[in-house]
């Protein structure tokens, strides 16, 4: 009965996770062909599985037969992804960064949090909708926004347009992010604090740096993992004082410290202790860079740009406007504080 459960799940997954993959290999296969026409990648395999999942969403809807492979590319593919890059990093690297940074990635949660809450209110937003999109925005997107959901009592109106938003924006600033690290001349340390604080998923990290460097994707990834622990905090606190009926919810662990973080610090604890022995860091980044691009042709595939259409203008120019307060004061932070 186990081998029959397991191949039975198995095979619900194939259709979603081989089309994942075909588009993971369309991916590539364009890479080569910017090489060759080129003489280099412009744009890279991660960012181009993005879009070419994007296109075959916007045209073509998967219906259900595709969606478990689909979702289990999008979550658990990139959730060991994130946990390989812990065996490139050591605590050297994380010690390194100083108390400064950290200090800085809380202190721009926070007053991004307070900043987009503000401006969805203004713009008339609903209490529950005017908080997802400043947690989604300053934390880390559709997870911030899932873990926050039950806790302030959100319907699911307002979690599926909060999401979509995030979703396609998230996918502009994987996009757009290089080319101004390019135009503000910041370093591969700058650019991977700056990618850390702004764009919204890990992976979407690793997607927005690898294509500059790698120092940009070990500093990006730390950043933006820091920035999620913050989640735990805040859902505590919103557990506690942000429901619009006043009453609260239980915490589950898992909503603060997701699986993925805690095997991410220990590959990072391992990496230190020099229990990965050095033949194994090589091959743990490329398959977490492999994993990483499946995951990001499944992110394509969740997004939908005639979602932004449907959601409305108030919507978008909220979490629009979130974004740039939050890239603003990150920009600011760096060039203050001699990051970039």
């Amino acid at each position: 009965m186990p081998l029959r459960r397991a191949i039975f799940s198995l095979y619900r997954l194939l259709p979603g996770l081989v089309l994942c993959v075909a588009i993971t290999a369309l991916a590539m296969l364009l890479q080569r062909l910017e090489v060759r026409l080129f003489g280099r990648a412009w744009v890279e395999a991660l960012v181009l599985a993005i879009l070419a999942g994007t296109a075959v969403r916007t045209v073509w809807t998967p219906d259900e037969r595709w969606q478990p492979g689909i979702g289990f590319s999008a979550k658990l593919l990139l959730e060991i992804a994130v946990v390989l890059l812990g065996a490139t990093i050591s605590a050297g690297m994380v010690f390194g960064a100083g108390a400064g940074i950290l200090a800085v990635i809380a202190g721009t949660v926070i007053v991004t949090i307070a900043a987009s809450y503000g401006i969805g209110r203004l713009f008339g937003l609903p209490h529950c909708m005017a908080t997802l999109i400043a947690c989604g925005n300053s934390i880390c997107g559709n997870s911030a926004i899932a873990a926050v959901a039950p806790v302030i009592g959100a319907d699911s109106e307002d979690v599926a347009a909060s999401i979509a938003f995030t979703a396609v924006l998230g996918v502009a600033v994987v996009i757009g992010l290089p080319l101004l690290s390019v135009a503000l001349h910041l370093s591969p340390k700058g650019f991977g604090i700056l990618a850390g604080l702004t764009v919204y998923a890990v992976p979407q990290v690793l997607a927005a740096t690898v294509p500059v460097s790698a120092l940009s994707a070990q500093v990006g990834t730390l950043v933006k993992l820091v920035r999620v622990l913050m989640l735990g905090p805040v859902v505590l606190g919103l557990s506690l004082f942000g429901r619009a009926d006043g009453n609260t919810q239980r915490l589950r662990l898992h909503h603060m410290v997701p699986w993925f973080i805690v095997g991410f610090l220990a590959l990072i604890a391992a990496r230190s202790a020099g229990w990965i022995p050095s033949g194994l860091l090589a091959p743990a980044g490329t398959v977490a860079t492999w994993l990483t691009i499946v995951a990001m042709a499944a992110l394509g595939l969740g997004v939908d740009l005639r979602s932004v259409v449907r959601a409305g203008l108030r919507v978008t120019s909220v979490v629009t406007l979130s974004l740039l307060v939050l890239g603003t004061l990150s920009l600011a932070l760096i060039d203050g504080l001699h990051l970039g």
